[in-house]
This record gives C-alpha cells, sequence and structure tokens, in this order.
C-alpha cells in the first residue's frame, strides 16, 4: 500500500512540476526570440530609411558607414540591394544571390517568413529582409542575416535554471510525499502489528492512539479498546474454568470416597458396573486436573517470571523418574546425547511439558518400542518408534480434547494441549513430526539464556 501510495503521490507530483516548467520554458524561448526580433527588426527599419534617403539623394555614403559599423561591431552581415536587384552596400560576405526569395518577397512588399522559436541548440543563422520605400513606390530592400548564438546561450541558461528549479520542486514533492505516506501509514502499520500480535495469542496488545490522521487515531482506540475487551473475556472464561474445575475437586473427592467405600459391599453380579462407575470417576479426577492445568498454563505471564533452569538437569531427572513406568510398558527408555544450556523457563513447568510427552509416549509407542531422549542446541526431542499418527492428525495433536483414533487407552485429550501451551507462554515452540520408518518426535525448543 505504502508503494501504491507513493506512486500515486509522485505521479501527482511530476504532472505539477511538469504543467509548471513546461509553459514556462516555451515562454521564455518565446521571450527571447521576440526580444531578438524586434531588435533586429529596428534595425533593419532604420537601414530602410537611410536607404531610402540615399535613393533620393544619389548618396550612400551614410548607408555604407552605418552598414559596415554595425557589421563591424556585431559581426552580422547586411545586403542593401535597389529595385532592380543591383547591390547599392554588401558587408560580411552576403549576396543577392543567396537570398534571392526574401528580396522577391520583400520588392513585392510581402512580409517575410515566421521565423522558428529558438531552442538552445537552434545554430541556424535569423534572415531577415525589409522593403525600402513603402506603398507601391518600392525603390529596395534590405537584407539582414542575424547570429542567433547570443540568443540561444540566453536560452540555454533560463532553461537551465528553469530544469533545476523543476528538480528541487520535485524533490520538495518527493520529500512531502515521503513525509504524508508515512503520515498517514505509519498507524495502519502499527494496527497491522496489533492485529498480528493478538492473533499470536499476546494478550492486552495496545496500538499508539496519537499519530496519524483523526480517523485512524479513532480507529487505533477502537482497537485498543478490543484487545483489552478481548484479553478480559479471556481471563473470564480462564477463571471460569479454572474456578469450576477447583470448585468441582472436593465433591469430586467425596464421590471418590463413598464410591471405594462400597467396594467391599458390592455383589458379584454388580461388580462390573461398579467398575465402571469408578473409571468413570477416575476420567472425571483426570480431567478436571487437566482443565486445572490447562487454565494454569494459560495464565503463565513470561514477563512476570525471571525464573530459568538447566534444560539437561531436567530431562535427566524426568528420565529416572519415567523409567519404572516405562519399563512396565515393556517399552524401552533411551538417553542419549544431553547438553548443558539454560532455557528462561522454571524448572517446573520444563519438567510438566517432559512429563506429557514421555505419558504419551510410554502409552501409545507400544510393548517393545523404543523411545529416545536428546537435549541439544537448544531443542529438547522426545521420539518414538511406535505407530505415531497419520499425517494429518499431527496438526490436530495439540488442539484440546482431541484424541486420536487409534489411541486404544483412556486420555483427556488435553496432555499435549497443556504443553504446547506452556511452551508457547515462554516464547519456544513445539513441534510434532513423524519418524521415519513409523513413530513420532516430539521437538520442544525454548529461548536460550546468556551464560
Amino acid at each position: 500500500m505504502r508503494t501504491r501510495l507513493l506512486v500515486v503521490l509522485l505521479l501527482l507530483s511530476a504532472a505539477a512540476v511538469a504543467g509548471f516548467a513546461w509553459p514556462l520554458l516555451g515562454s521564455t524561448a518565446a521571450s527571447r526570440t521576440q526580444e531578438l526580433l524586434i531588435s533586429r527588426t529596428a534595425e533593419l527599419d532604420r537601414f530602410a530609411v537611410l536607404a531610402q534617403q540615399a535613393d533620393d539623394t544619389g548618396d550612400t555614403n551614410q548607408l555604407a558607414n552605418e552598414i559596415r559599423a554595425y557589421t563591424d561591431l556585431y559581426g552580422e552581415p547586411v545586403l542593401v540591394v535597389d529595385a532592380r536587384k543591383r547591390q547599392v552596400v554588401a558587408t560580411g560576405g552576403l549576396r543577392a544571390e543567396d537570398v534571392l526569395p526574401l528580396i522577391d518577397g520583400a520588392l513585392r512588399n510581402q512580409p517575410g517568413p515566421s521565423p522558428l522559436q529558438l531552442r538552445p541548440w537552434s545554430s541556424d543563422a535569423l534572415v531577415l529582409a525589409r522593403p525600402v520605400g513603402a506603398g507601391t513606390r518600392v525603390a529596395g530592400a534590405v537584407v539582414m542575416r542575424a547570429s542567433v548564438t547570443a540568443a540561444a546561450s540566453d536560452v540555454a541558461h533560463d532553461w537551465l535554471l528553469i530544469v533545476v528549479g523543476a528538480f528541487a520542486a520535485a524533490l520538495l514533492f518527493v520529500l512531502l510525499a515521503l513525509v504524508v505516506s508515512r503520515w498517514v501509514l505509519r498507524p495502519l502499520a502499527q494496527l497491522e502489528r496489533g492485529v498480528l500480535s493478538l492473533a499470536a495469542g499476546e494478550q492486552r496488545t495496545h496500538v499508539p492512539a496519537s499519530a496519524g490522521p483523526r480517523e485512524l487515531r479513532a480507529l487505533g482506540s477502537s482497537f485498543n479498546k478490543m484487545s483489552d475487551a478481548v484479553a478480559e473475556a479471556a481471563d473470564q472464561q480462564r477463571r471460569l474454568v479454572a474456578d469450576a474445575s477447583h470448585q468441582m475437586r472436593n465433591p469430586m473427592a467425596a464421590l471418590r470416597l463413598r464410591v471405594d467405600s462400597l467396594a467391599g459391599q458390592v455383589k458379584p453380579d454388580g461388580l462390573r458396573t461398579y467398575n465402571g462407575c469408578v473409571a468413570e470417576v477416575e476420567r472425571m479426577e483426570s480431567l478436571l486436573d487437566g482443565l486445572l492445568a490447562l487454565a494454569t498454563a494459560e495464565n503463565v505471564d513470561p514477563q512476570t517470571s525471571e525464573d530459568t533452569c538447566d534444560a539437561a538437569t531436567v530431562l535427566v531427572e524426568r528420565y529416572d523418574a519415567w523409567h519404572a513406568a516405562a519399563d512396565h510398558a515393556s517399552v524401552d527408555l533411551e538417553l542419549s546425547t544431553v547438553e548443558h544450556f539454560i532455557v528462561a523457563t522454571p524448572d517446573a513447568e520444563l519438567g510438566q511439558v517432559l512429563d506429557v510427552l514421555l505419558d504419551n509416549a510410554v502409552k501409545y509407542a507400544g510393548a517393545g518400542s523404543r523411545i529416545g531422549l536428546s537435549c541439544t542446541d537448544g531443542t529438547i526431542t522426545v521420539s518414538d518408534n511406535g505407530p505415531g499418527l497419520p499425517p494429518e492428525d499431527l496438526t490436530k495433536a495439540t488442539q484440546r480434547f482431541w484424541r486420536s483414533s487409534q489411541a486404544s487407552t483412556g486420555g483427556t485429550g488435553l496432555g499435549l494441549a497443556i504443553a504446547e501451551r506452556l511452551v508457547t507462554a515462554r516464547e519456544g515452540k513445539m513441534s510434532l513430526e513423524a519418524t521415519k520408518p513409523h513413530g513420532l518426535t516430539v521437538r520442544v525448543t525454548l529461548p536460550v539464556e546468556s551464560p
């Protein structure tokens, strides 16, 4: 948009400069041409009067002296002929044979052709003719070959000034266009960054509302109010989920106690129903725990916490903690490359993320599979050679309550969503990709702190 606006403004500026400079160039050339014509016409008229006097008196001395003095001073040849085209006075090598058409026209008392307007590159001499006498008593003609060198030089000088002025005006217009486009589009660019930040999940994103046109300032203020409203609605939603899950834990615990107390009193024919009831209670407990953990993860603010941890140390701790569960599931848990680096994440949060990834891997990789752990180049990797996920499911795995159709064990579908939210809240990235020839690889990349 900035480019299109600049193109429009620059085209308008160029049209304005050209519309001003072009007529000025023409008028300057026309004015200097007219000035040359007037001055040479006055000289021709004077010589015509002197030629008339010489014709009346028969004395051509004064005429010849005046013409020679003029030629010596200006270097412009002059020719005077009588009515029979015979040379009376000639200077500068100008001959009647060279200008016969002009002489014929002057003897017939006809105006000569209009001279072309001068240009800086004009070099052809200007040839003018005047009749001697008036009306039907034409006694001869005066012809002058005027040099245009000085006049063309003046035109070039004036045109240079005009062109320099036009370029200066164009440069001023360019600067003005840049300032105007920046003034108009800067609020839009800030608004675009604000929208992108809001879409990326940054809460209470604000844009400056004190620059640009009034309409854009009003739009910026409206965006800030909308951002606050969205953040407030999200906060209320998270508080509702957290409060609801927290408040339901007490009645759920009481229900669990009552159900457990019935264990010895259930008759054999009711055991199936009782076990199903216990499984559903456990599932509800797990779901409430997941909702509470998700609400806590969504309330993480990286700006309010400066806790860091050694990623390698946390990974080794979780590796030791999950060994028993892996052995019980007949899964081989392996720890490969481990490099120490400090990440801008509390150890409890990183441990929670790793617990989710290891829990999923142990649960879904299957007996006899292998789970590999590594920590290098600022990235923690958890990979397995189990069945993995279809390509179309990889982008859905971090959605809330989503469970793969291949999953055969219970689950809430909140584990990966919680892990992903904890990672992104710390300005990190969690990616899922297929392991070749089969399996799933999860990479967690977090901002690394300088040692």
